[in-house]
């Protein structure tokens, strides 16, 4: 369909689509024969002459909810000022805090768990150390009579 757009509005040029969502003969016989063909085919086609011109409005409401729900992905808060001037600024403040305080969560539990990674390799280091010490000292002794340990001889 042609369509020139003016001032933000949307005007129909002087020729119009054959194929559009009124009673014209292309419209009648596109829906007999897809009810003849597949039946849903007609009643899409049904749908579209009794309802279609509805469709810019639908797809504007739409799009206009579909970018507010999907505002955060493009680094929006999600908020919008209430008009309220105090109020819109305690929010922020408060938001602001929050995102401060998960920022020192989040450095507190990667210090945990560098800690906890430090423990386990002492405590990894420690049970190794004994393991050679008890090994060492079975090769020493005399104790070691050519049976595989399971740890090769240095």
């Amino acid at each position: 369909m042609n369509t020139t757009y003016q001032e933000g509005r949307r005007y129909k040029s002087a020729t119009q689509a054959m194929i559009r969502p009124a009673w014209t003969p292309a419209t009648i016989g596109l829906m007999i024969i897809g009810f003849m063909v597949f039946w849903p085919l007609g009643l899409a086609m049904l749908a579209y002459v009794l309802w279609g011109d509805r469709l810019d409005t639908f797809k504007d409401d739409v799009n206009r909810k579909t970018d507010r729900a999907f505002g955060f992905c493009r680094g929006e808060r999600g908020f919008s000022r209430t008009g309220n001037v105090a109020f819109d600024d305690w929010r922020e403040a408060e938001i602001s805090r929050l995102e401060e305080e998960r920022r020192k969560l989040d450095a507190m539990r990667q210090e945990f768990d560098e800690h906890l990674r430090e423990l386990h390799r002492a405590r990894d280091q420690k049970e190794f150390d004994e393991f050679m010490k008890a090994y060492n000292a079975r090769s020493k002794s005399g104790k070691d009579d050519g049976k595989t340990s399971g740890v090769p001889k240095v």
